[in-house]
């Protein structure tokens, strides 16, 4: 196959992944910041809603949450079917596994710890500098179903962000031929960009964030430490703004 067909072929596919999943979510944010930002109300007045109830009937709502999520993994689905090769499966490849689970799990709640508890900081100096959106990390009603849906998204989450951002993308810059830090700062962008609805804080913050977990995966080969490290994050955040009490939030800053 000649190469400047491959690269061709490589560089669309990439535009594919993206365009269907977070590169779409980054156009919207960039909308979304600029409408904000444009908008009468100053940026630290605003507020965004993330995981928001979908119908007042309880087992409506329940369908579209799980359905949300349900549709929301395809990209990864795609992703790993793309880099899939013959002899080779593509968890294999990015090290989304079980291999050497308790190693596995003690580098995602490490990163978890680096990432999680310097992000809440830079998102209480956003807020401060008016410069971040208050988010409401859970706007679901209190049903027996809440928290398990709640746990699913942030699973969901660390599995398409991961497996994209920090496993595909990666993978095939390299393959273009990127050099190492164009790849790492590609990758980290991006993830920063989707971010860029809640404010210039959590921009900063994820794409700190990527650069980390993009330099994790370039030296590791896995994507499962990652994920449990995000899906650690956004589980505590979901799940505490939706079970902790007002007060306490409200001591946060988180309200």
């Amino acid at each position: 196959m000649p190469a400047g067909w491959q690269r061709r072929r490589l560089r669309t596919e990439i535009w594919i992944v993206l365009g269907l999943s977070l590169g779409q979510s980054a156009v919207y944010a960039v909308v979304t910041i600029v409408a904000r930002l444009t908008a009468g109300t100053p940026l630290g007045e605003q507020a965004a809603a993330l995981n928001p109830s979908r119908s007042p009937r309880p087992y409506l709502d329940l369908t579209y949450q799980l359905l949300s999520i349900g549709f929301a993994l395809v990209p990864v689905a795609l992703a790993l079917f793309l880099l899939s090769e013959p002899g080779r499966r593509a968890t294999a490849r990015i090290g989304l596994d079980a291999h050497r689970p308790w190693r596995t799990l003690a580098d995602g709640v490490g990163l978890a710890a680096l990432i999680g508890i310097p992000g809440l900081g830079l998102y209480l100096l956003g807020r401060a500098l008016g410069v971040t959106v208050e988010v409401h990390a859970s706007a679901l009603n209190a049903h027996w179903w809440t928290v398990p849906v709640l746990i699913l998204a942030a699973l969901q989450n660390a599995l398409l962000e991961e497996v994209i951002v920090a496993g595909y993308l990666v993978e095939r810059l390299e393959q273009l031929g990127w050099r190492p830090a164009a790849v790492v700062a590609t990758s980290a962008l991006v993830r920063g960009a989707y971010h860029l609805y809640q404010g210039i804080g959590p921009f900063v913050g994820n794409a700190v964030m990527g650069v980390i977990f993009a330099q994790y995966y370039r030296r590791r080969r896995r994507t499962m430490p990652l994920v449990v490290a995000h899906a650690l994050i956004d589980v505590v955040a979901f799940v505490g703004y939706a079970l902790l009490p007002a007060g306490v939030l409200a001591s946060l800053g988180l309200t």
